[in-house]
């Protein structure tokens, strides 16, 4: 099984979960999640979407032990082997073995570091936002290895490549992804936000 609804996933979540920034990023993965799954067309979107909510749900907790924490912890609550194997594969090679299969695994494992350099990326704007973000200009930060540098540029040019995207592809839909719930993730305009 999986969480028979969001509203269930978020709950989940939010027992494990309590700090601000990971919650967004949860989030902000879910969207990314989401955007892919329209994109290429697969029938489970929710699937897709829940996978990524829930993908950190052991990291707050058990930072030594990310992606084999999560197993136990969703085993013990009834989740289906392959939604568990879905969750702990965007770990594989870092920190846990379990490799990325299906194209949601590999969407996810490409796109988890990348979301965290996005996130970087759009408050340095005068915006503050992911809605006017650009690739052209997240590629420039991409390159500067001092900027946002504990993020793993290697990993995200490996789940390209496992996609069989490039780069440019794989930022692109990621930004997207991040647009589609830029306000809930505190990426919106916030002028705009401020005139609501």
């Amino acid at each position: 099984m999986m969480p028979a609804t969001r509203m269930q996933a978020i709950d989940m979540l939010k027992d494990w979960v309590d700090d601000e920034y990971q919650l967004q990023h949860a989030l902000a993965v879910e969207g990314v999640m989401r955007y892919c799954a329209e994109k290429l067309g697969e029938p489970n979107v929710k699937k897709w979407g829940l996978v990524g909510l829930l993908h950190d749900l052991d990291y707050h907790e058990f930072p030594d032990q990310h992606c084999i924490k999560v197993q136990e912890i969703m085993r013990e609550a009834g989740y289906d082997e392959d939604f568990i194997h879905a969750v702990a594969s965007h770990g594989y090679g870092m920190c846990c073995d379990v490799k990325p299969e299906h194209i949601m695994e590999k969407v996810l494992y490409a796109c988890d570091e990348l979301t965290g350099l996005i996130v970087a990326a759009a408050i340095m704007r005068p915006s503050k936002s992911v809605l006017d973000l650009e690739v052209k200009s997240l590629k420039k930060k991409f390159k500067d290895k001092s900027f946002a540098a504990k993020i793993d540029r290697e990993v995200i040019k490996n789940g390209a490549k496992m996609l069989g995207w490039t780069l440019d592809e794989l930022m692109e839909n990621t930004i997207m992804g991040m647009r589609e719930v830029a306000y809930e993730i505190g990426l919106g305009h916030q002028d705009e936000e401020d005139d609501e």
